[in-house]
């Protein structure tokens, strides 16, 4: 086979391809039809600004409401200002209302996410992790109840743990909160699937080659590559104790280890009892405050799952 060659009079000669001297020929540039260029598509433009506005419309009215007094709050439209605005009355009344009662369910909430969401946090890293990169008898029993307990709403099991605790004596007791929430069912089984592919066996080796234990191996080796999934693991059992009523609602009957929520329905219904005081803009303040650490949690851990995106993006 020939090809074209250019000489340097400005002849055109043929030369066999392969040749010595051919000239290689060039791949002429894909050109950029207007059909690759990404598409608008108008329905889903739609369907995200009403899925923005579901999320940002309860917590504008929040701190709209947040601003108002109690008259304030019948008279005015939801989504706009009243003319007395009160958010720093509001903020000091909510803190000192009922001898500052407020202040100890902030502190009993924050009590109930640190030892239960990060003893839950904690358990489902190792638990994680030992179930991904060792083999034991028993492993597949252990997938199959982790997988069932998954399915197994919370409130199905408050009865039968209020039954078991107050055998033990631990109801009415910051106990009774914080033990249950140590077990994380899917924290378990997304640790267990991130370690799977985070952690490559053949770095695990290299660390028991240079004379590392399991322990140092974890973590020195795993726990740093892990960190997306635990961040992750870390916010849904955060906003879950944080969230959770059912459970203290069972549990708890001393208004003094109240979370959050069970304090703020109390004061809530106060509008409904004999001689009650409606402090339903209380409540509205104190609903803002107890969102502010969730959103703040979220800003502040957001780059460990941007990381977690990337990692595995380039392969070598």
């Amino acid at each position: 086979m020939t090809s074209p060659v250019v000489t340097a009079s400005g002849r055109t000669a043929t030369a066999p391809t392969g040749a010595p001297g051919s000239a290689p020929r060039l791949r002429a540039p894909r050109r950029r039809h207007s059909a690759d260029k990404p598409r608008r598509s108008v329905l889903l433009t739609l369907l995200t600004s009403l899925v923005l506005l579901y999320s940002l419309v309860p917590l504008i009215w929040l701190a709209v409401s947040a601003t108002k007094t109690q008259e304030g709050l019948s008279r005015s439209f939801g989504l706009w200002f009243d003319r007395d605005f009160a958010l720093w009355e509001n903020l000091s009344r909510t803190f000192t209302y009922d001898d500052g009662v407020f202040t100890r369910w902030l502190l009993n909430t924050l009590l109930y996410v640190g030892l239960g969401a990060g003893g839950a946090t904690f358990l489902a890293v190792l638990g994680g992790y030992a179930l991904a990169k060792f083999d034991f008898p028993g492993r597949r029993a252990v997938f199959a109840v982790v997988i069932g307990a998954v399915a197994v709403p919370g409130t199905a099991l408050a009865v039968p743990t209020f039954l078991m605790f107050s055998e033990m004596g631990l109801t009415n007791t910051p106990w009774a909160v914080i033990v249950p929430s140590l077990i994380s069912p899917f924290g378990l089984y997304l640790m267990w699937v991130f370690a799977t592919e985070a952690v490559p066996a053949e770095l695990m080796e290299a660390a028991r080659i240079d004379g590392a234990g399991e322990v140092r191996t974890f973590f020195q080796v795993a726990l740093p590559l892990l960190a997306p999934g635990i961040v992750t693991v870390l916010l849904f059992s955060m906003v879950a104790t944080w969230n959770n009523y059912f459970l203290p609602l069972v549990m708890l009957k001393d208004p003094d280890w109240y979370p959050l929520t069970l304090g703020l329905n109390s004061w809530n219904a106060q509008a409904a009892t004999a001689g009650g005081e409606p402090v339903f803009n209380l409540v509205v303040t104190g609903s803002l405050i107890t969102i502010l650490p969730l959103i703040a949690a979220f800003l502040l851990l957001q780059r460990y799952w941007q990381s977690g995106l990337a990692a595995g993006s380039v392969k070598e």
